[in-house]
């Protein structure tokens, strides 16, 4: 792919994430192609279908995540960063729900390792209780989204984080 191609590409994904975020995902493909500078025949070049447009925003996240849990981040941050995603992809988090859309395995699973990775080291340095597993922590994870879709807050993630610790 062309430099230009890739970087309108990515402009997209960036603003359909954002549009779908704040507006979900009864957005026009029209629409996310006006906000992102482009015309929409760029959109459909890249991707034929909302539905595929969606997917590729997912995918994009998922592997945005999957690096900033490899970025060297220290853990109670990555956990805060977490639930924020979780905020900010209500949208997308219920397209997966009802739409049919599916994570590729792949992606799933380099998330997953990533994500364990990050909770050993800290179980390692011994700022993470030994007796938490990566469920545990997604668990609470949505807890704390789901809570602070409730409360308007995410004031229960120093409390979870501080409860994690040994």
């Amino acid at each position: 792919m062309r430099a230009d191609a890739r970087r309108n590409r990515q402009r997209i994904l960036d603003t359909a994430y954002g549009v779908l975020a704040a507006e979900g995902v009864g957005v026009p493909i029209d629409e996310i192609a006006r906000r992102a500078g482009v015309g929409a025949g760029t959109v459909y070049r890249h991707f034929p279908t909302k539905e595929s447009l969606i997917e590729a925003v997912v995918l994009d996240r998922i592997h945005a995540m999957t690096d900033k849990a490899r970025s060297g981040i220290d853990f109670t941050a990555f956990f805060a960063f977490m639930v924020e995603a979780g905020l900010a992809n209500r949208a997308i988090a219920d397209a997966l729900a009802s739409g049919g859309y599916q994570i590729p395995a792949d992606a799933e699973a380099a998330l997953n390792t990533a994500f364990a990775e990050l909770l050993q080291k800290a179980q390692t340095a011994e700022t993470i209780r030994s007796d938490i597993t990566p469920d545990d922590l997604k668990a609470l994870i949505v807890g704390c989204v789901a809570t602070a879709r409730h409360r308007g807050d995410t004031d229960l993630v120093r409390i979870v984080v501080d409860g994690l610790r040994p």
